[in-house]
């Protein structure tokens, strides 16, 4: 076993190394479960020494070549932002300076993707460096269950792959990868990894804000937040921006100590509940006037199995993503204000596609293809930047790149040497210092229906070739991205031979992760589904239609009231 060199470790003296020193944090301004410092390091710890008795942790990293200035990580994971909401990527409707400043100065690769469609499995991946097939969380987790098979109520052909409830504690996160290295570590924001027993703090993070087993926020993104793991601010306090501020205090508060620190920042935006101030709604609403776009006319196509919006211009999504774009800056503002910002690798991207069908239907991806929970690029093609300072300059590099490639990268950076052989992603750190790795295909497994019309399937990207094979009845189809970036050409009847090579290594794929594969569903009524698809294309998509076009009416109001003034008289009455 290659897990790490314990004597070394002690000689070094790595406050939250294996030998149980304790961690040192500003205990005014954090707690971690309202667990004391020396307590906290003793039970992780020992949860670590444990699995390395156990066998359990091979790739745990080396620290004998550990270097004494290692680098502090801002990690920035958004959620459900597709990688044309951006204004570096092309998007004129929302505004993101602070993002843009960020891309500005990281390498930005090209070919950036996340690990799966939807939130958990990408997550996941993220933590771990492995896909979501070996770890065998391939879908969102819903804490009641209800998109396991048993549980199973929605007329589809297929019953869903089942698929683990919560991060394994046997699986290594980032966080306890890098504690034999020296690192303290905190965590903001959306876990949706598992509950009690499986929270940030039981998966190697010092502290935690707002982490728990919801993938959305409980009380919307205004407090009162209804967040067991996150204290309630002032009624009206908007979540984004007190993420944002948590964090940054953790920065101020790590100024100074010699201890190296890795945070992760993963807000709850720009997912659903679609939610903004009505001083942002005025804002965006004003600018859709201005660039002509609050004008009658279709936003959306029927694409498959559902409605699907091609047009930027929700002025209440715009308002979130601009609010987003706020928080990044407090914390990019906190590295520079507490001289860290020399030292810090920033690290951000996104969990899957922007929402342009299901949920909020709040955006669109084109030239992409779908979003978020669909098999093709607008679902998975992410922003994807790393900055490094005095080594990246706002580049772009083509290399493919995964969300199970941050594990390895992070480690690496941070004086570690990642076992390859029990990781499914690379370091990118060679590609960063401007060299080449060797060209490898990308593999996906998606056993499941997504809410957002996506279809269960496997995919792989070989060079140009993106194939994607249907697990309803086996077809398969061939896009050259290279010439179709919208996936709008099926190949696959021109060339045979690359789908059968492709399809060989995919099948080869599955078996080495231990895929699970959906089954036959005996209730599915084939007649039932096909009214249902006209139903959604007559019906829903004109239903769909008026309501967006309402957003962007002068007189427009949420149901219920501005969410922010409903949560401050809430606490009033």
């Amino acid at each position: 076993m290659r897990a790490c060199n314990l004597e070394n470790a002690e000689e070094q003296g790595d406050t939250g190394s294996l030998t149980g020193g304790t961690i040192r944090y500003n205990t005014d301004l954090f707690e971690t479960n309202s667990r004391k410092p020396v307590s906290i390091a003793v039970n992780v710890n020992m949860r670590i020494l444990s699995l390395i008795v156990l066998g359990c942790l091979p790739m745990l990293p080396q620290v004998c070549h550990a270097e004494t200035n290692r680098p502090n990580f801002v990690f920035i994971l958004v959620d459900d932002l597709g990688r044309q909401d951006l204004t570096c990527e092309g998007s004129t409707f929302y505004e993101t300076p602070n993002i843009d400043r960020l891309a500005g100065r990281s390498m930005r690769f090209t070919n950036g993707y996340a690990a799966c469609q939807v939130c958990s499995p990408s997550r996941a991946a993220i933590q771990t460096g492995k896909t979501p097939a070996r770890v065998q969380i391939t879908d969102y987790i819903s804490p009641a269950g209800h998109n396991q098979p048993e549980q199973w109520r929605r007329n589809t052909k297929l019953l869903p792959a089942r698929f683990e409830k919560q991060l394994a504690l046997d699986e290594v996160t980032v966080a306890e990868a890098l504690r034999p290295l020296g690192y303290h570590t905190f965590f903001a924001g959306k876990w949706h990894l598992g509950g009690a027993g499986f929270l940030p703090t039981d998966q190697g993070y010092d502290i935690n804000r707002g982490g728990h087993e919801a993938g959305t926020p409980p009380g919307g993104y205004f407090a009162p937040y209804e967040n067991p793991a996150l204290e309630d601010g002032p009624a009206g306090e908007h979540l984004p921006l007190r993420l944002g501020r948590e964090t940054a205090r953790y920065i101020h508060s790590q100024a100074g100590n010699d201890q190296p620190f890795f945070a992760m920042l993963a807000f709850y935006s720009v997912h659903g509940p679609i939610q903004s101030t009505q001083t942002l709604w005025n804002k965006y609403q004003g600018k859709a006037e201005q660039m002509g776009l609050a004008v009658q006319r279709e936003r959306f196509i029927f694409d498959r199995t559902q409605e699907v919006r091609q047009v930027q211009d929700n002025p209440l999504y715009a308002g979130m993503m601009e609010s987003l774009d706020t928080a990044v800056g407090t914390v990019l503002d906190a590295l520079q204000e507490s001289g860290q910002a020399d030292n810090t690798v920033v690290i951000f991207t996104s969990d899957n596609g922007g929402v342009s069908s299901g949920d909020g239907y709040a955006t669109a991806s084109l030239p992409l293809r779908g979003g978020k929970g669909r098999q093709w690029e607008g679902g998975i093609r992410e922003p994807y930047y790393i900055h490094w300072p005095g080594v990246t300059d706002g580049s772009k590099n083509e290399t493919f790149a995964t969300g199970v490639d941050f594990f390895p990268t992070i480690v690496e950076l941070a004086g570690g040497t990642p076992n390859a052989q029990e990781l499914d992603g690379i370091s990118l750190v060679p590609v960063l210092k401007g060299q080449e790795v060797p060209a490898r295909p990308l593999f996906w497994h998606y056993p499941h229906y997504g809410n957002q019309g996506g279809e269960p399937s496997a995919i792989m990207r070989s060079g140009d070739w993106k194939l994607i094979h249907y697990y309803e009845d086996g077809r398969n189809e061939l896009y050259d991205l290279a010439h179709d970036i919208g996936e709008q050409s099926d190949l696959a009847s021109q060339n045979p031979a690359q789908v059968r090579t492709m399809l060989t290594q995919l099948k080869s794929w599955l078996a080495d992760v231990g895929a699970r594969f959906p089954s036959s569903n005996p209730k599915f009524n084939q007649a039932a589904y096909e009214r249902g698809l006209k139903q959604a294309r007559e019906v829903g998509m004109k239903k769909r239609e008026r309501e967006h076009a309402a957003y962007l009416k002068p007189d427009f109001s949420p149901r219920k009231g501005w969410w922010q003034d409903m949560a401050k008289k809430v606490s009033r009455d």
